[in-house]
């Protein structure tokens, strides 16, 4: 039970591979009329996938390898 709960964890939060995918369309699907605009949402786009891959390793290295 505890490898099955691993990989359950992992799957959300670290491996969640159509999250990614999805926040690397937004920039260029959603805003991307104005040059201003898509450049805005790109770097918030880059800002939220640097703070939940920091966030995923510290969750990978405090609480999933503990176990």
């Amino acid at each position: 039970m505890t490898e099955f709960a691993l990989i359950l964890v992992s799957t959300i939060l670290v491996n969640n591979f159509v999250l990614v995918k999805f926040l690397g369309l937004c920039p260029f699907m959603g805003v991307s009329s104005k040059l201003e605009t898509a450049m805005g949402m790109g770097l918030a786009t880059t800002f939220v996938l640097t703070l939940s891959s920091a966030t995923s390793g510290l969750v990978n290295t405090w609480l999933l390898v503990p176990l």
